[in-house]
């Protein structure tokens, strides 16, 4: 048994997470392929020449150029884990991932996904940062430079030979028996869902829509937002949802996703297994949408929501069957 397990419960909840691991990737590949279908020959919806698009891959090139160093880092340091270089990594991960999502680079997004629940295994101590391990992720971090290099036929590159590295990391901690441990499929539980909206037709109109999977608590700003989810944890009932409009009176989203995912942070909540935060925003704020992903929201819908939209999010999630 591996060292830092307890007990069978702890053992349990290892083999589920490696488990979800491992079918987060085939779950990746597929909506690689369903994602291309809708885009055509496979190109990205990104116009290079375009000032966001420019900002995001400059910013991509010093995030991934922080990656490699404190990949680096870790494997120097070995079991013993330094939080902050294991933050840094995901967070970076993340934002890539985030913007990827923004301008359709479907294959950086997964690559980037996958490379981001590999470091949540390596936090919560499921995975070592040994030497194999830490090549393994930096040959994903050379693949994703790559890709990012360009951006514009990303799309249409081949990265199953790197998922598959990705997925082999935790081969060996898992088998056919061990599996039946992790119950898969849909949740079963209906939602706790906390929407923040100060507009009165959004916020109409999202209610109504997610009443039907479970419990919807209403916040009209950010300060609400944070308290309400902050009781919510506090009572051991936190959100599986958050619904966040970005321009809002007293504190805006930006604000809020940050306090909520410091808040998940104190209680040793990183945000691949915290609230999935959807964002919401008018078109000319699309700017400030990028800018959120750094806070670590999940996805964005932009106004008039398009309710299909938020339905995909919430299956790909595994939020609703």
């Amino acid at each position: 048994m591996p060292s830092g397990y307890r007990d069978a419960t702890e053992v349990a909840r290892a083999i589920g997470e490696f488990d979800r691991f491992k079918r987060n990737v085939g779950t990746v590949r597929m909506g690689i392929d369903a994602n291309e279908k809708q885009i055509g020959k496979g190109r990205a919806m990104i116009n290079l020449d375009d000032e966001l698009a420019e900002d995001y891959l400059a910013e991509c090139r010093e995030h991934l150029d922080t990656v490699d160093t404190d990949l680096m880092a870790m494997e120097n340091g070995g079991a013993k884990l330094d939080e902050e270089l294991v933050n840094r990594v995901f967070r970076a991960l993340h934002s890539v991932k985030g913007g990827a999502g923004f301008f359709e680079l479907v294959k950086v997004r997964g690559l980037a996904h996958q490379m981001e629940e590999a470091m949540a295994l390596i936090r919560s101590r499921k995975i070592v940062p040994t030497p194999s391990v830490v090549r393994v992720l930096l040959g994903a971090n050379d693949r994703l430079s790559e890709l990012l290099e360009d951006a514009g036929s990303s799309n249409e590159a081949e990265i199953n030979e790197v998922l598959g590295a990705l997925a082999g990391l935790c081969t060996d901690q898992t088998s056919a028996a061990q599996e039946a441990v992790c119950a898969g499929g849909p949740r079963g539980m209906p939602l706790r869902v906390l929407l923040v909206e100060d507009n009165f037709a959004s916020r109409l109109l999202l209610q109504s829509f997610l009443s039907r999977y479970g419990e919807c608590h209403i916040a009209v700003n950010g300060r609400e937002a944070v308290e309400a989810f902050q009781a919510a944890l506090e009572r051991g009932q936190s959100y599986d949802l958050v619904c966040m409009d970005i321009m809002m009176p007293e504190m805006d989203g930006r604000e809020a996703v940050r306090r909520i995912r410091a808040m998940e942070e104190s209680r040793g909540i990183l945000s691949t297994y915290g609230a999935k935060i959807i964002m919401t925003t008018a078109v000319d704020e699309i700017k400030d949408v990028v800018l959120c992903f750094k806070e670590l929201c999940d996805a964005y819908l932009v106004k008039p929501i398009d309710l299909s939209q938020l339905l995909s999010h919430l299956r790909a999630y595994r939020l609703v069957p």
